[in-house]
């Protein structure tokens, strides 16, 4: 499986919830799709299966759907960071050396930037460290908080990978691509458009790379470490993993124990989500088009 592939669900998840779902993963890949530059286009195009017709869409999914199968277990924990901080208490934080363990979403976007113009080797996961409860060890990322939303039973992290973004899709927009162009343009043109630039103020790859000792090539398997012996703060992605953790407490804990999560605490949080997922292909896309056109932006 190429590395483009991994790539675009680079934020990784914590087990038993899919990062962002399928929905929020796809839309991620195709809102990164629509500002690659040219050389990085080729990259994906000629990189990708040819199941994915050159779409980071749709190929987005895919380190979701193989982390279960065997073979491929080892990579569950690359989909998160665990913060061992204090939401509750209004206090959140995110630390390399405190939270990241024997190896987390930080260490794999770092290993797997540093391997990525081997395209035998898949990278790494930049669309889950969008989504705050991946970024969060509390109730095991919000998995142990029971909640329900829209009458079903759910639990908080769900709300946040799946039944938000999906009920927004559901009630505004004819399907994902559609809800993907929707969210394009308001980072083109629209209320994202002024911000924008903050969100990849940090997507230098070279940041994450120069911080580890760059380990050797190989298959995409369990034999690999995941982190090299030498281990310091991680930069870009440690910057992302803060950003997402801090809407922990600002965010995700306010009205969590409502009775049903579906109705106000969704109108207050959906545009959060919006924004995450709208960040997320936007970081990714300038995060490979440093590396294969040399500049953010085409």
């Amino acid at each position: 499986m190429s590395i483009v592939v991994s790539l675009a669900s680079l934020c990784i998840l914590p087990i038993s919830v899919l990062g962002w779902g399928n929905s929020g993963h796809k839309t991620i890949g195709y809102i990164a799709q629509a500002f690659l530059g040219p050389r990085t286009l080729a990259f994906v195009q000629n990189t990708l299966d040819s199941t994915y017709s050159g779409q980071l869409g749709p190929a987005a999914i895919w380190a979701d759907q193989v982390k279960f199968t065997k073979g491929w277990t080892w990579s569950k924990p690359l989909h998160f960071v665990d913060a061992n901080d204090d939401p509750l208490g209004g206090s959140c934080s995110v630390s390399d050396s405190r939270d990241c363990g024997a190896s987390c979403i930080l260490s794999a976007i770092t290993n797997y930037t540093s391997r990525v113009h081997d395209t035998t080797l898949p990278a790494h996961f930049i669309g889950d460290i969008g989504q705050p409860l991946h970024c969060e060890a509390y109730k095991v990322g919000g998995n142990d908080i029971t909640e329900t939303f829209d009458g079903s039973s759910t639990e908080l992290h769900a709300v946040w990978d799946t039944k938000i973004p999906e009920k927004t899709i559901s009630i505004g927009f004819s399907g994902i691509t559609d809800y993907a162009n929707s969210l394009i343009t308001r980072i083109k043109s629209g209320d994202y458009a002024s911000v924008a630039a903050s969100w990849i103020s940090c997507t230098d790859p070279s940041l994450s790379q120069k911080r580890f000792d760059k380990p050797a090539l190989g298959d995409f398997d369990h034999t690999i470490p995941m982190l090299p012996s030498k281990r310091t703060d991680l930069e870009c992605p440690l910057v992302w993993a803060q950003d997402s953790n801090s809407l922990v407490c600002s965010t995700v804990f306010t009205g969590y124990q409502d009775p049903d999560l579906g109705t106000t605490y969704y109108t207050n949080n959906a545009p959060i989500v919006d924004q995450q997922i709208a960040k997320s292909g936007y970081r990714l896309a300038a995060w490979l088009n440093t590396i294969f056109d040399g500049t953010a932006l085409p």
